[in-house]
């Protein structure tokens, strides 16, 4: 017999049903129901955040750092419009999220009534899916679809939008096991002639290259391990996206460096020059293929992702593969193994020996200083000082210390890195670091950030206060906007338009005021002892690094270059000056 009750208790028990054990929200009068029994439930955890566009990119945090969806909770009107940013963000980067939002009793909806909102109108493009869930009969079987579209196929946001009413009025609650859940089944096994045709690509191929991204840490560690294997067993060399960074070690003999508008000298022209190019779990973004008609001319395209309105899409490939990364690399590893675990070794062997010429350009080289702190030496030192810790986590804000330390940290497993790549959302890193620290208590959480962009959700440290979170926020101050400053002297004639602040914290007493501890360096001799400081301190800590203002993230391809016309930093060896145009400045 089904069991009775409130739809608001509905929720919660279908959160136990799905083994949710945190919600990440802001409490309103459309949701009060709702937090009635949260109040009750002793077995979920409530995150009080300061602001809802915080609650979204706190469970993104705790979603890419565990795997497991997050669940953000928010009122009508501007608590459901404020979360609009986080949805946006999770939907690019591929993050399973499950927002509930309260909505004006039924019988009030299109009256602009006090907090209404259209917000399955305003979410639909900013979301997988949502509804409006006006019967509470329905309303446990929705939450159940929820979880399930969310978490199956390419990931990412779904919402239920709940009036009031509904929340107050009973219903048949629906289990888990009984919900509708087989109209949405994506395929996970790939077609066995396509990747048969994909291994006897690979036995031949002179100059091949793994390109991969979030993809392969979304499907799970078990594709990472794959992953891992085909890389070691063919001995062709592996490069990523921004969101794919740990899905193979740093440290790994055949890793060449992230791809990519910000990437090495060494995986761009190995992008640009490769004659078999396999894209595993990536979206062809236009950060990483520049001009499409350029973007690696003369290659066999292989695509390898679940979601099949990303094939075809950006670049048209050769051989296009539908189905789980971890699922596909598994019958590709076992028809190439069954074959013969064939290659064409000798022209593989000559192709790393050019890949070792452009590595050897050594393209992350900088001018050192005595002086003042240079930012790339900043995010070296951080590496040395917490590489060996056995729980670090790297979140980011958006802009030049993004790009710096996808370049200089390190990722030897996945789900260790977390950023925001597709919409580039400036505030995305401290809320992020709170949803990992709650995933983590014990874990190491540093929040890699620019001035300007952790700024925008500096409020969300007060939520580090009050759940004792000790995040360290690292903060590159150069009192600049420093990508966009960047851009304007390289591309728009050094005209630095509104690109600082002249009104910048004192945040040694804004951690202060916080209740949290405030560390504030500019001396490169000062560096070691003071991040040492930070990372043995047991509460949250605002570090202020102060960096040099004008340095440019290198190496760059300028907006409508190809991958072999490439911005070089002076410091890079000479011979980088070749005929594939790359540039020094």
């Amino acid at each position: 017999m089904a069991q009775q009750m409130t739809g608001a208790k509905m929720v919660i028990q279908a959160l136990l049903d799905q083994g949710v054990d945190t919600v990440f929200g802001y409490p309103g009068g459309a949701v009060l129901p709702i937090y009635d029994e949260i109040f009750k439930e002793k077995k979920i955890r409530h995150i009080l955040v300061r602001h809802e566009q915080g609650a979204t990119h706190a469970a993104e945090g705790y979603a890419r750092s565990t795997g497991k969806p997050g669940v953000v909770l928010v009122t009508s009107g501007p608590g459901a419009t404020n979360a609009v940013t986080g949805m946006t963000d999770a939907l690019l980067d591929s993050v399973p999220l499950v927002v509930l939002t309260g909505q004006v009793p039924t019988f009030m909806i299109g009256s602009d009534a006090f907090q209404e909102a259209d917000t399955v109108g305003i979410t639909r493009p900013c979301t997988k899916h949502n509804w409006l869930v006006k019967d509470t009969n329905e309303l446990s079987d929705i939450l159940h679809q929820a979880f399930h579209i969310a978490t199956n196929g390419r990931p990412g946001p779904v919402l239920i939008d709940i009036p009031k009413d509904v929340q107050f009025a009973s219903g048949d609650y629906t289990k888990k096991d009984d919900a509708r859940l087989h109209h949405y089944a994506p395929a996970k096994v790939g077609d066995e002639a396509a990747i048969t045709a994909l291994v006897e690509l690979m036995e031949t191929a002179q100059k091949p290259v793994f390109y991969t991204g979030g993809g392969v840490i979304n499907s799970g560690v078990e594709a990472c391990e794959t992953l891992r294997a085909l890389v070691r067993e063919t001995n062709f060399p592996i490069t990523s996206t921004l969101m794919g960074l740990g899905s193979y070690p740093a440290s790994g003999e055949h890793w060449i460096g992230m791809l990519g508008m910000h990437g090495t000298y060494e995986a761009n022209l190995t992008m640009h020059d490769c004659d078999l190019m396999i894209n595993i779990g990536a979206r062809f973004d236009d950060r990483i293929t520049g001009v499409i008609d350029k973007f690696s001319p003369n290659s066999e395209k292989v695509h390898i992702d679940i979601d099949p309105s990303s094939i075809n899409k950006v670049i048209h490939v050769d051989v296009p593969i539908l189905g789980d990364v971890g699922t596909v690399l598994e019958q590709a590893i076992t028809i190439w193994r069954a074959r013969g675990s064939r290659t064409n070794a000798t022209a593989v062997k000559t192709w790393w020996d050019q890949i070792n010429k452009w590595r050897a350009v050594k393209c992350l080289s900088y001018e050192q200083s005595d002086k003042i702190i240079k930012p790339q030496y900043a995010l070296e030192r951080l590496e040395a000082l917490t590489k060996d810790h056995p729980n670090r986590f790297i979140t980011t804000e958006v802009g030049q210390h993004q790009m710096w330390a996808a370049q200089y940290l390190g990722f030897e497993d996945p789900k260790r890195w977390m950023t925001s790549g597709g919409l580039g959302t400036m505030g995305y890193g401290l809320p992020a670091s709170v949803g990992v620290q709650v995933a983590h208590p014990d874990g190491l959480v540093i929040n890699v950030a620019g001035e300007a962009s952790w700024l925008m959700n500096m409020q969300e440290m007060g939520t580090c206060t009050q759940y004792n979170l000790p995040t360290k926020q690292f903060i590159l101050n150069n009192e600049r906007l420093g990508m966009v400053r960047q851009w304007q002297e390289l591309l728009h004639g050094e005209r630095y338009s509104q690109s600082w602040s002249e009104a910048l914290p004192d945040f040694v007493k804004l951690a202060e005021a916080f209740g949290g501890k405030g560390i504030q360096v500019s001396d490169p001799a000062d560096l070691d002892e003071a991040i040492m400081e930070m990372i043995t301190y047991d509460g949250p800590v605002i570090f202020d690094c102060l960096v040099e203002k004008h340095e440019n993230c290198l190496p760059m391809i300028p907006s409508g270059k190809a991958h072999n016309q490439m911005i070089l930093s002076s410091s890079s060896t000479k011979d980088a000056i070749d005929a594939d145009g790359a540039v020094m400045v």
